[in-house]
């Protein structure tokens, strides 16, 4: 299983990193893109975390992925949206079915504009729920609908990051990390 996680300036730093953790323990082969461009592959968290990145996003095709994750952080989630490259790779990702994974602010910032959450049920950060929207929002901690995942925030991602292994690799190996994480 291949996945792909997107770095952007101002990312939630435990939401990106639980999620990257978790699918190598897993087994998966996970692929650090940065959005920014810079030569040293790098973006910033929200906490001043610098993390270096496997790749640029520019450089890898979406649609070699078994699922895409973006973390959350407001001004990560920000500059995530602002970019028309996530954007197609978000919709591309969907549209093949593989999984679409967001946490915290990215499911209302960056899922729902480009029209990935319509019709499904999903959650996000308390407070960006969008009201009479074409989502149903709920407030659970993790929620799955068909090939979406989405979270609340930096205390759900040891749940989220489980939630995309048992998407990926079955129940059995998401309880199995679990256990042996003393989650």
């Amino acid at each position: 299983m291949k996945v792909l996680v997107v770095f952007a300036d101002g990312f939630e730093e435990v939401e990106a990193l639980a999620p990257v953790d978790t699918l190598r323990r897993a087994g998966a082969s996970v692929v650090m893109a940065a959005l920014k461009k810079n030569k040293e592959l790098t973006a910033e968290g929200s906490h001043g975390i610098t993390v270096k990145c496997d790749a640029a996003l520019e450089n890898v095709n979406c649609d070699e992925f078994d699922a895409v994750v973006i973390p959350g952080g407001l001004r990560g989630a920000k500059n995530l949206a602002a970019s028309s490259l996530v954007g197609e790779c978000l919709k591309s990702t969907d549209r093949r079915g593989a999984l679409v994974c967001a946490i915290c602010a990215s499911p209302a910032l960056v899922l729902y504009p480009l029209g990935i959450l319509d019709g499904r049920k999903a959650v996000c950060y308390p407070g960006m729920e969008i009201e009479n929207s074409r989502a149903q929002f709920l407030t659970d901690r993790v929620c799955r609908d068909k090939n979406i995942i989405t979270s609340r925030g930096a205390g759900c991602a040891m749940e989220f990051a489980l939630e995309i292994v048992k998407a990926l690799f079955g129940e059995e190996k998401a309880l199995s990390l679990h256990d042996g994480m003393v989650c």
